[in-house]
């Protein structure tokens, strides 16, 4: 014989709380959100500042650069050669 499932439970009832509660957790929350506005900012301007983040991976850049020079000079070497044909 199967178990019946269990009832469905009613949700708990939240405490009253008064206007001066419901104001101060209003006011908590905006000052949460400004911090957390604030440091989002901060963050997004570290990582959108090309100076900084091309000093950092300075190596990595110069290797870029480099492979894209012997793409580019390798390329333009081939049609070199294919005009003079």
């Amino acid at each position: 014989m199967a178990a019946s499932p269990p009832p469905p439970s009613q949700p708990q009832p939240q405490p009253q709380r008064t206007p001066q509660e419901i104001r101060a957790s209003i006011e908590a929350n905006r000052v949460q959100l400004g911090n957390a506005i604030a440091q989002l900012r901060g963050e997004i301007a570290v990582a959108t500042d090309w100076r900084r983040q091309l000093e950092a991976h300075k190596k990595q850049v110069m290797i870029a650069a480099a492979v894209a020079g012997f793409v580019v000079g390798g390329g333009l070497a081939v049609l070199g050669r294919r005009r003079r044909r």
